[in-house]
C-alpha cells in the first residue's frame, strides 16, 4: 500500500490525506505514465534532454488552477525551447483540450492523471478524499533531477510563480 501523508494539507482549513512520498530536491524524478487523449500516453523519458517545469493542479475548472496555468502559458514564452511546461491535473483529456482551446493556452503541455493516479501516487499529490492532485510544482533538470519542489499546504493558494521561474532560469 502507498505511503499515507496526512498533517501536511488542507482543502479550505480541512485536513486532507496525500498518498505518495514527499519528493525532495536532489531526488531523480519518477517516471510517469499520463494521458495526452484517451489512446496516447506520455512519459517522462518523452520529455528526455529538457528542463521540465511540472505544475500540478486539481482541475483546471477552479480559479486558482486556471490562474496557475495561464501564468506559466505566458511565462513559457520567454524560457526558449529547451524547457517544457507540463500541467498535469485529473481532469479528463477532453475537458483539459476544451478548457485550453478556450483559454488560449497553447505554450504548455496538458497530461491528464485521470486513469491511474500513478503521478499522483509516485509524486506525493494524489489527494485521497477526492481522487485529485495536490497543488504542487516540480522543475527537474534535462537529467530529471528534482532541482525545486513546491507542495502547497492548502490546496486554495497559489503557488510561488517566481521562484518556481527562476529555479527553471537557473538551469539554463
Amino acid at each position: 500500500m502507498a505511503q499515507q501523508r496526512t498533517g501536511v494539507a488542507t482543502f479550505k482549513g480541512n485536513p486532507i490525506t496525500l498518498i505518495g512520498p514527499e519528493l525532495k530536491v536532489g531526488d531523480s524524478a519518477p517516471d510517469f505514465k499520463l494521458n495526452r487523449n484517451l489512446l496516447e500516453e506520455a512519459s517522462l523519458k518523452d520529455f528526455s534532454g529538457k528542463v521540465k517545469l511540472i505544475s500540478v493542479v486539481p482541475s483546471l475548472d477552479t480559479g486558482t488552477c486556471d490562474a496557475q496555468t495561464r501564468r506559466f502559458n505566458t511565462e513559457a514564452a520567454d524560457l526558449g525551447e529547451n524547457v517544457v511546461i507540463l500541467t498535469v491535473s485529473a481532469d479528463l483529456p477532453f475537458a483539459q483540450a476544451r478548457w485550453c482551446g478556450a483559454a488560449g493556452v497553447d505554450q504548455v503541455i496538458t497530461l491528464s492523471d485521470y486513469k491511474g493516479h500513478s503521478f499522483g501516487e509516485a509524486y506525493g499529490v494524489l489527494i485521497e478524499e477526492f481522487h485529485l492532485d495536490m497543488r504542487a510544482i516540480f522543475v527537474l533538470d534535462a537529467n530529471d533531477r528534482i532541482t525545486y519542489v513546491e507542495y502547497l499546504k492548502e490546496m486554495s493558494e497559489h503557488p510561488n510563480y517566481e521562484e518556481a521561474i527562476a529555479a527553471v532560469k537557473a538551469l539554463l
